[in-house]
Formats: C-alpha cells, structure tokens, sequence
C-alpha cells in the first residue's frame, strides 16, 4: 500500500460549483500522518483487495520517499487503548505526481506538511448529516426492511423506503455507543489488523454488547472458506439482463454469507468497464451506467434479504489496476455524476449499509479522504446513512475520518506494519479536539446501525465458522455447508448470460449431430483441479472465473468436455477431443473427422497483486490467450461447420477469423462459475434459447475504444489517468464518432425471432411533488441538499412506454426489450443512452404488451453551475430496440 503517501485536497475538475465542505479539512493544506507501534501482537484481518499467501511487494509496502522524514510526536496516547496502543511518530512527506491534460504519466511535486497529532494546526468541527424527511407516500414509497424488500420489476408500482429501518437502527445504535468511552467508540471504527482474525477483515467486540465484525469477500461467494457457491461473476450476471435473476443471485450470496456467520459481504463490484482491458472488469456489471446500476440495486436488495450488510465498492473511479494505488483519475464534475457515481446511488436507493473507497486518488485527493465524493456526494447528496470503509490498507491519514471515512480496513496502515492511522492516532486526535467526538460518535453510529438494520443483533444470527487465514484449522473451521440448492441459479444464470454472436443457417442448436470435437485447453478440465491456483491465478483449463480477491473457492467445476460428453452419450454422438492449443496441425487433423468441430478460447484477468503470463491484472491486449486466433483459423480450414466458444473477462477482437465462411456460429460464454459447462449445453442443444445481450461493445480494433489503459508511473510518481472520454464510454462514443463496432452493447442473437408494436408514451401522475415536478418541466434547477439526488419526486415513475413483442419464429424464447433516450442536441449527450429494459417470455406466435417506466432523473442531466438535475431543454426523443442500434420503434417524451 501507499499508506505513507499523502496530497493536498483539491476540487474536483470542471467543477462550476462545489458545495460547502462539511468541514474545514476539504479547504486545509495540512494532513497529518502519525504513525503509532502496538505495544503486543495486533488481533485480526485480511484484504477485500489484497489475498492471504502472496506476495505483496508490489502492493502492501510503501515506496521510498524522498525528502521524507521520521521525528518524535508530544502526542498523549491512552495506555488503556487495547489496539494500536503506544508510542507515536509523525511522518512528514515530499509527493510526486503531475497535472497535464493529456492521458500519460508525468510528474508534478507536490509538499505537504503534516501536523503532530499533540499540536494540529486547527480544530475540524463536525455537523451531522440530517436525517432523511422524505415522508413515506401510500403505494408509492412504502417503508420497507432490508430482509423484505419488493419483488423486482422493469415497470415497478413500489420504491422501497428504508428511512424507517435506518431510523430505527441509528437510534438503538446511539444508544448502545453513549455508554462507550473514547477509546472503545475508536475500536468499533479501527479493524485489529492483518490476520488476526477469522475473516479477511475483524472489528473487535466492545463489551458485551457489541461482539465486533466479521468482513469478508468476495462479490461472487464467500471467500477463502469450503462447502459455499461461487456464483457467477459481475459481467455475466448483467449479460442476462434479467432482474430476476440478479436479484436471486444476491439473495444466494446473502444467505451463504450469513450462512458462515459473516456480517458484511465484501461487493457486489460496480466499477464501469471504462477501458475493456480492465483487470476487475469482470467482477463488475460492464459499460453502461444504468446497466450496472440495476444490476447493483438488485444485488444489494438481494444480499440484504439474505441478512447480510452489502458493500458497494470501489468507491470511486477505480477502472485500472495498473498503479491503482499511484494514480490519480480526473473525472469532470457532470461525468462524475452521470457515469461513475450512477450505480452507487442506486445501492444507496436499495438502502446499501456499507460503503468501500477506493485506493485511487480522485483528481489528486485520495479517494478515501475526498470530502468532495465521500461528505459531499455520498453522503450529502445521495443521503447515505450507513458507513465508508477503506480497501484495505488504502487510509491515508488519521484526518480522513474528517472527511468522511469511518472505518479503517485491516486496521494497519501496512499488512503486519504494527501501526495505524485510526487505534490510538484517532483517540490523540479526539483527545486534544483536533477531531470533534461528535464525528467518532457518528462513525461509531454508522457501524453499529448496520448491525442492528439487518437484525444481526439477534441471538440467531451465526458466529464466524471459518478461518480464511486457515481453512484447515480443525480448531476454527466448522465446514459449515451452506450451498443449498443454489447450483440451480447458477446454471440458470450462465444459460441466460449467454451471448449467441453468430448461427449461420440455423447451425445452433446442434441436433443429434454424429461426431463432435472439442478442440481447445478451454474445452478440459484444469490438470491440477478448479482451486489449483491461489485465487485463480493462473490461466488452464475450462475459464470459469478471473483472479484476485474476487474469487472463492470451487466446491466443483463443470466444464464442457464433461457436459457435453454426458449429453452425447444420450445422443448416441461420438466425442472426440484434443486440448493443446499449439499443435494447430494436429486440431486441424482431428477436425476434420468430425461433423461438429467446436473450438474454445479464453481470455483473462484479474488484481495486480497476481501477474499472469505478463498480464499484470489487466490484460495487455485484446486477443485471445494460448494462441486462440491461430487455433480457430486452423480448425476453420479443415472444418465446415466450425463452431466456436468464447469464455472471456471482456472484449476481444476477434477480426482475424469471425466473417471465416467455415465459422457457422460464435457463442460469447463470458464466465458462468461451476455449472459453465452444463449452462453452455443447456444454449448448445437449444433447451434454453439464448436470451443473453453484450454487457459492452466488441470492437474491429482495440484503438476503436474511447479509452486505453494508461501505463507509466512508479517510483515517487502519481500516473495520471484523465478522463477526457466524458459521457462518451463504450457504446456512446462508437455511436458518437460513426464507428462501426463488430458487435454492438446490447446485441445478442436467438434461436427465434421478435417483432415489435403499437407504442405508447404517457406521463405517470405523480400524485407527489408536483410543484417539484412543473419546475422540472420548465428545465429549471431542481432542488439541492441533503439526499437531494436519490429524492422521491425525481425517482417515481414518472413516464410509462408501453408496446408489444410478439415471437414471430418456431421456438419459445426470451426477448430483451432495451429503451434508449435522445437527449436534444444541446444537452451535449451522447447520441442515444439505455434507460430502460425488461426480458419478456413468449412462445411462437405468441404476443404480450410490454411497459417499461422512466423516472424524471432518467431523462436529466446535472447541471455542474446549479450543482443540481434538470431537464434539458427541448424534445427528448426515444426508441426501443434489440440492442443499441437495432432500432424497432420511435417516440418521444411529452412535453
């Protein structure tokens, strides 16, 4: 980590007009950086980000530092502070880093003073956020709890209201604490260090009354444990689009970490796939903000109907993990809130209890210490009332709980460095009134209350029964089994992620075919097993998941070679194989006595604490691995019917063979987790129609995207990563720009067909705010202020699209029905914008009217001079479609 880096705070870029800070820190050149050494052995935790058993040189320790320097503090530390309780020193640092307007590494100094704790140079007063007002509204905004929230929809009649149970909870929580000294109140927001406890992260208990925190990873499953699912990943679970299915797989993933006693779940990951070479892509929900935004809302209300406190993360523009920890995103203020922030407020809409920040800094403020996205955004703005953590070891200094931080995650400041910037630090800083007790009363109320808000409280709430440092401890691992029959929704979800690209003459689905090979390592089992790599870093075999922190254990693996061998046996089929990828003589030789020859190829990635084949997180390219390319042209030249399967973490080109006329279909199978070769039968011989659509674009070439991954940096140098794309991500800059992608965001082909009708747009009565809403009409400012974002009057349906879907083939199937608005020209908006979307089922010749709502902030756009949304002026026309360019039918809103 780079705990020992720290930068002045600075506004954010092309912001017209920033709100008032909270506090006095956001406009204060000083940051502090004391450092205190424990007195015994540190008790506890493990990284969101950073895995048990590796090597972290790369990551845990800090660089050199020029001109830094070590000197004694007069900082008075409580003897009776059980963590982190001894001597403290202050570290004064000299930053590198660069302001330049273009997207390369270059330098630029930065000094910075830092103030012993015992002397600060000021005192930073705190003024708690209000609690919500928004009243409740029959059939409208209906109060809701967290363990029963509404059943998911495209056209929904209720907005869940958690103010009630976040009231409740904030109440009991502040009583709890006002019995607590300094010190424990300090406890509750100080995690007791790297791998002192049980999970991958540990708060202790307080008493008797608060046992502490078990956190743990991972955004598909529970980490680093046995007898638990691993779900399918982030980008598959949006390639379905299918709310249902989001939702249930959250609720799987609630119930399994509960199951083993776990308090908070470590994602869902929500992160924009802004650069298709991004590491963590695939924990993640793609490249369109509103599609990942649902898929974050269902996850959450999912999860926390399984009893467990979510975690939205990374908090905030954490889309590279090349210097991730030394570099600085510059986010224009409109960008900011249209794309980046988009999927984190609708965690907060679905009531999120935890928030992780990210170890980027954010237009040269660390983005755990940024008043501006932390007090102002989040918690402003957005009306978050649970807590922000830090990814582990990304704290900066004691005075980022001023702006906004509330937890420090493992609670070191390196992994085993026996110091922290919150423990004993944060007890001086409260002591001597350089921090305010109101601010530790409030980061202590944000933790306790989302205990309280799932009822984790309750005498039946489980216990740690796992040990992720040790899972062969017999001592601490009970090998709970809390599986259930969740492989069911795992393999429905990799059937419905599943993207048909090509099916040329109605090759797919295979019927009965009489011999068939399977050509590729891809296709196979791995040759040590499915977890013969720590955290899946490694690249052999069936691709089922990326590496990192966002993996967990298999408890099986299902790969095609198996699945497809057992449905071949049923056929009467006979089944050849051949799993070198580099002999293309002998795939070519052997496909050419089959009727069928199908070839797999992968592609993948991961964090940067693990480099794979010189793929250090991210990818280096866009091309397929082990020779993918070449092994599909030499099996397409002695093939006909060559069919080709693709297990990747993102885009490829995949130019060099897709318009081969021995291609007859391209199945885009991302990764589905254990079930992936029973998920690919189930599309491959047609028992379910392929209904999954690209969560992104697929480019002609990688410079098609509108941005790269930025290399350079290291040393005592901040990389600077500008977002100069703005809105124009993904689909919206080919559309844009009149570049002709391979495949666009949206598509996906079927074994049917769909047509569309009859549509109707009509206003909703709101029946609420309607001054609010005449205001809006005339597109002047909307209201600002606390919670002022996520407020009712802008996000009840507002707009009603209505139509008809018939299918029009011979096969039942699903159809994904997408809206995109059209903003008038001079709200400077991307051409077209996904705003809506729905699955619906049909048999053949079957019909249903479909509808679709639109809320009054889907159609606006942020004004960065009134820091408020509005209305843009004009016509906002619409469509609906098949994808992003298939455009079925035309409307526009009324005015």
């Amino acid at each position: 980590m780079r705990a020992l880096l720290h930068v002045v705070s600075l506004a954010l870029v092309a912001t017209a007009a920033n709100h008032a800070p909270r506090s006095a820190a956001a406009s204060s050149s000083v940051v502090e950086g004391s450092v205190v050494s424990p007195s015994g052995p540190i008790s506890t935790a493990s990284g969101a980000s950073i895995p048990p058993g590796s090597s972290f040189a790369s990551s845990a320790s800090a660089p050199s530092l020029s001109g830094s320097a070590v000197s004694s503090s007069a900082a008075s530390v409580p003897s009776s502070q059980p963590f982190f309780n001894a001597t403290s020193t202050v570290v004064t640092s000299t930053l590198s880093s660069n302001a330049t307007s273009s997207a390369v590494a270059s330098t630029v100094q930065t000094t910075v003073g830092v103030q012993p704790p015992g002397n600060p140079a000021q005192n930073h007063s705190f003024s708690p956020f209000p609690t919500p007002t928004q009243q409740p509204v029959a059939g409208i905004f209906v109060p809701t709890d967290p363990l029963d929230p509404p059943p998911p929809s495209s056209d929904p009649l209720v907005i869940p209201d958690f103010n009630q149970a976040w009231a409740t909870a904030l109440a009991r929580a502040k009583q709890l604490i006002s019995g607590f000294s300094i010190e424990e109140k300090v406890n509750i927001s100080t995690g007791v260090g790297w791998m002192g406890g049980r999970c991958v992260g540990n708060t202790p208990p307080v008493g008797d009354s608060f046992p502490g925190l078990c956190l743990e990873d991972s955004p598909v499953g529970v980490r680093d444990t046995d007898f638990a699912t691993v779900f399918p990943t982030g980008i598959n679970t949006a390639a379905t689009w299918q709310r249902a299915l989001m939702r249930a797989r959250g609720l799987g993933m609630g119930q399994e970490h509960k199951g083993k006693g776990v308090n908070v779940a470590l994602g869902p990951m929500m992160n924009m796939g802004r650069i298709a070479q991004g590491g963590r892509n695939w924990e993640g929900f793609g490249a369109d903000p509103f599609l990942a935004g649902e898929a974050a809302f269902e996850t959450v209300l999912g999860m926390q109907q399984g009893g467990v406190q979510a975690c939205a993360k990374h908090f905030i523009n954490n889309e590279q993990e090349h210097e991730r920890t030394a570099e600085s995103s510059n986010v224009d203020d409109r960008t900011e809130h249209e794309i980046y922030a988009h999927p984190f407020l609708r965690s907060v809409m679905a009531g999120v209890a935890s928030v992780m920040c990210s170890y980027n800094l954010i237009n040269e403020t660390f983005a755990c210490q940024n008043d501006r996205t932390i007090n102002q955004i989040l918690k402003g703005e957005f009306g978050f009332q649970g807590f922000l953590m830090s990814d582990w070891s990304a704290t900066e200094s004691t005075l980022s709980a001023v702006d906004g931080l509330d937890m420090t995650m493992p609670g070191d400041i390196t992994f085993n460095s026996g110091t922290s910037y919150f423990g004993a630090n944060l007890t001086a800083f409260v002591n001597n009134g350089s921090i305010s007790e109101a601010r530790l009363d409030d980061m202590a109320t944000r933790i306790v209350a989302g205990w309280y808000y799932l009822h984790q409280d309750e005498a039946s709430y489980p216990k740690p029964n796992f040990n992720a440092f040790n899972p062969v401890d017999p001592e601490t691992n009970e090998h709970v089994d809390v599986q259930d029959d969740h492989d069911t929704i795992v393999r429905e979800i990799g059937a419905a992620s599943t993207v048909l690209l090509k099916n040329v003459n109605g090759s797919l689905p295979l019927n009965k075919p009489r011999s068939i090979v399977l050509i590729g390592s891809d296709a196979g089992p791995p040759i040590g097993g499915p977890n013969q790599f720590s955290d899946q870093g490694g690249n052999d075999g069936i691709l089922a998941l990326g590496w990192g922190s966002g993996t967990a254990n298999f408890t099986y693996l299902i790969s095609p070679y198996e699945a497809i061998q057992r449905r071949a046996r049923k056929d009467h089929t006979s089944v050849n194989w051949h799993f070198n990828d580099f002999d293309f003589d002998g795939a070519g030789n052997v496909a050419i006595q089959s009727e069928v020859a199908m070839v797999f190829v992968n592609s993948d990635s991961g964090e940067d604490y693990i480099t794979v084949d010189g793929n250090e997180g991210d990818r280096k390219n866009l091309t397929a691995w082990h020779g993918g390319d070449a092994l599909v042209l030499a099996v397409a030249a002695q093939n006909r019917n060559t069919m080709v399967v693709v297990h990747s973490v993102g885009p490829l080109i995949i130019e060099p063979w897709i318009e081969h006329p021995n291609i007859t279909a391209v199945v885009w199978a991302g990764l589905s987790g254990p079930e992936t070769g029973n998920s690919l039968v189930d599309v491959l011989y047609g028992d379910v129609n392929p209904s999954g659509r690209l969560p992104y674009t697929i480019a002609k070439n990688a410079s098609d995207y509108p941005a790269q991954l930025v290399l350079g940096g290291g040393g005592d140098t901040i990389l600077q990563i500008n977002y100069t794309e703005g809105l124009f991500i993904d689909y919206r800059h080919f559309d844009a720009n009149n570049i002709e992608p391979r495949f666009e965001f949206g598509f996906g082909m079927s074994y049917t067909s769909f047509a569309y009708s009859d549509l109707h747009v009509a206003e909703i009565e709101s029946g609420f705010g309607e001054s609010l809403v005449k205001k809006w009409e005339a597109s002047e400012p909307s209201p600002t202020g606390e919670g002022s974002t996520a407020a009712l009057w802008l996000h009840q349906p507002g707009y009603r699209v209505t139509f008809n879907v018939k299918n029009t083939g011979k096969w039942n199937g699903t159809e994904i029905p997408q809206v995109y608005v059209q903003h008038p020209a001079s709200a400077g908006e991307p051409p077209s914008v996904l705003k809506g979307f729905t699955d619906v089922v049909l048999g053949p010749g079957e019909s249903k009217s479909v509808s679709i709502t639109m809320s009054r902030y889907d159609l606006s756009v942020w004004d960065t001079v009134t820091q408020s949304w509005r209305r843009p002026k004009g016509t906002i026309g619409l469509f609906v479609g098949a994808s992003s360019r298939d455009v079925r039918l035309k409307g526009q809103i009324p005015e």
